[in-house]
């Protein structure tokens, strides 16, 4: 009788993957982002363990969009906890402003919402341009 063998994190090998965003569909790439991050594209995937990899994504601002009028018409909400302390802000201004934070919110959400996706999330690394500061990991 066979076996699943589950994984420990010393077996773990975490790597670097770079992602250029220039041209891909922005939700197809964040589900890919999110697969790896999990470690769910790898043998030796077990889900209570972080066993995905470091993601790098650069050029973050110029990633497709597709649907009918989604990037004009999709709002992103934040609430403080206070009454009347709602405030949202249209996905097109998100984008413009901070690039970074909107991958991070749809990361995010394909991630658990765990101690552990919180870690798997911080293993994310967006930049709007080309240039970033992790070549040397990258480069092996």
């Amino acid at each position: 009788m066979k076996f699943t063998k589950i994984a420990t994190p010393e077996q773990i090998d975490q790597k670097w993957v770079l992602i250029d965003a220039e041209g891909k569909t922005f939700g197809r790439m964040i589900t890919e982002v999110a697969t790896i991050l999990r470690g769910k594209n790898k043998p030796c995937f077990t889900p209570n363990i972080d066993c995905g990899d470091y993601v790098v994504i650069i050029n973050a601002s110029k990633a497709k969009f597709n649907g009918l009028g989604k990037i004009a018409n999709k709002e992103y909400f934040s609430h403080s906890g206070y009454f009347g302390s709602t405030k949202s802000v249209k996905m097109t201004e998100l984008l413009e402003k901070n690039p970074e934070k909107l991958y991070k919110l749809a990361t995010r959400g394909m991630l658990p919402k765990t101690k552990l996706g919180a870690k798997m999330l911080k293993k994310l690394k967006i930049y709007a341009g080309a240039e970033h500061p992790h070549t040397a990991q990258i480069a092996k």
